[in-house]
């Protein structure tokens, strides 16, 4: 049977379009991983936990949050000083021995970085539904022998806070759905590259958290170098430890919502 010219014509393009339909969806991807890890319990619950010596509290009811950390600092002096500082929808503050202290433009955004990083990195994959977040199919990967979805992750400007320029990629099980390695570039400091695994996975509450091993790399410098090939590097095993991110005492409590 003689297939008409026109036909053939759109054969390629629906070719195309067959193989674009094939890729997964990065959004589907990081709403599977978020459930896996307990979302539905993180949208509306206190969780607080201790990590280096400091308290932190992440509190989120809907839309609303509320960040804080509590710490003795000397602030430069020669006492020790009781730190209480808190993030929140509204702002920044910072109370020193119970009372509220004017904080200097970088002063603000050395405290809004501290706190917010912190739980950022010990909520996730959670926050990767924030609406300041894009998302990237990269493509799928191998690590360990096991198989994984790696996604991109950039942010908008708009409501990407200070370091909304920093990049990062995830690598989900394709299988589980677990977030079980991250990847970044970071610009303050002179900048670099991370690259973390996840270990000692526990569940607390309904919530799946994890500490971290993490690496560095001489062949990932700094921003604007490809992170994503830190899976062949972790394969290779060529990269270089540089510190371990250890959550303490955690602790969750539901919230009605």
């Amino acid at each position: 049977m003689r297939v008409p010219s026109g036909l053939l014509l759109c054969l390629p393009a629906m070719l195309l379009l067959a193989a674009c339909d094939d890729e997964p969806d990065p959004q589907a991807i990081v709403d599977r991983a978020i459930a896996v890890h307990g979302g539905a319990v993180l949208a509306h619950a206190e969780v607080t936990f201790d990590f280096r010596g400091r308290r932190y509290r992440a509190w989120r009811q809907g839309g609303r949050f509320s960040y804080e950390r509590w710490m003795t600092d000397s602030l430069g002096t020669d006492t020790l000083h009781q730190v209480h500082d808190v993030l929140t929808n509204d702002g920044l503050y910072r109370e020193v021995d119970g009372l509220r202290v004017p904080l200097t433009e970088e002063e603000a955004a050395a405290v809004e970085s501290g706190v917010n990083s912190v739980i950022y990195f010990a909520l996730l994959p959670f926050p990767l539904n924030d609406p300041a977040v894009r998302k990237r199919y990269l493509g799928p990967s191998t690590i360990g022998g096991e198989p994984y979805h790696e996604v991109e992750v950039t942010f908008r400007p708009e409501g990407g806070g200070r370091d909304y320029e920093d990049r990062f990629v995830y690598w989900f099980h394709r299988r589980h759905g677990t977030m079980d390695y991250l990847a970044y570039d970071f610009h303050v400091n002179g900048g670099g590259t991370r690259f973390r695994q996840a270990v000692n996975v526990r569940t607390v509450g309904g919530v799946r958290f994890a500490d971290y091993l993490n690496y560095t790399s001489p062949a990932l410098p700094g921003p604007g170098t490809p992170i994503e090939r830190y899976d062949t590097l972790m394969e290779a095993d060529s990269l270089e430890p540089v510190s371990e991110i250890r959550l303490e005492h955690i602790e969750v409590r539901p919230l009605t919502p």
